[in-house]
């Protein structure tokens, strides 16, 4: 669904304004070249720190590895995921539901980073997220089928590294049986390159490497 852009007061929090807000960055995630401008317009606006923006809003104070994420805290590596995934949205089978993985994949972080004498770590990050970007959803859209899309990706976006890493956490039937791995895949892709020091060559091979493992386990 596609809105007429309108100036709205973002400085109030009544219902049809956070309404009227989803939608717009429905159309933003959805049309715009480089989505961030408009989410960094308004990540900072009082509306933003209400339910249920307030679960994008933290990630602007969750740590990140500095090692790992060089780009700095939660908010700005989902800006450039986000960016990454407008170009890369076309290869989708749902470009709606891809664009709106990319928004909310970490989204469990805020609730599950640690910092443990200068390690920083957000396991089960993705669990997390998955049940929390059901309730962010449901506040604009009844559409069940495209909530479960979203969430599965959500749900199983870090399986590229345990995958490719052969780690115990892998679990290729599972997530077979909830999404569709080629779009796990696409977000994965695009969650390694939200980063400023990235290999890309690297990372096209560890999403082959990937797909491969996925299509040869039975």
């Amino acid at each position: 669904m596609h809105l007429k852009q309108k100036k709205l007061n973002l400085n109030k929090t009544d219902d049809d304004i956070k309404l009227l807000l989803l939608y717009e960055i429905n159309n933003h995630i959805l049309l715009d070249k480089q989505p961030s401008t408009f989410l960094n317009s308004i990540v900072n606006t009082k509306i933003f720190k209400e339910y249920p923006f307030y679960m994008l809003y933290k990630l602007k104070e969750t740590e990140q590895s500095p090692i790992h994420h060089p780009e700095g805290n939660a908010w700005n590596h989902t800006m450039l995921v986000v960016d990454e995934a407008a170009k890369q949205k076309n290869k989708s089978r749902d470009e709606r539901a891809f664009m709106w993985a990319a928004l909310l994949h970490d989204i469990g972080k805020a609730e599950t980073t640690k910092n443990k004498k200068g390690k920083i770590t957000a396991y089960n990050h993705e669990s997390v997220g998955a049940d929390l970007c059901v309730k962010f959803l449901q506040e604009f859209t009844t559409d069940d089928k495209f909530i479960q899309k979203v969430k599965g990706l959500v749900r199983w976006h870090m399986q590229i590294l345990h995958v490719v890493k052969d780690m115990p956490f892998a679990d290729i039937k599972s997530m077979k049986e909830e999404t569709d791995i080629k779009e796990v895949a696409l977000l994965g892709f695009c969650d390694r390159m939200g980063r400023t020091n990235v290999d890309i060559l690297k990372e096209k091979n560890n999403i082959k490497i990937f797909l491969d493992k996925c299509l040869f386990d039975i």
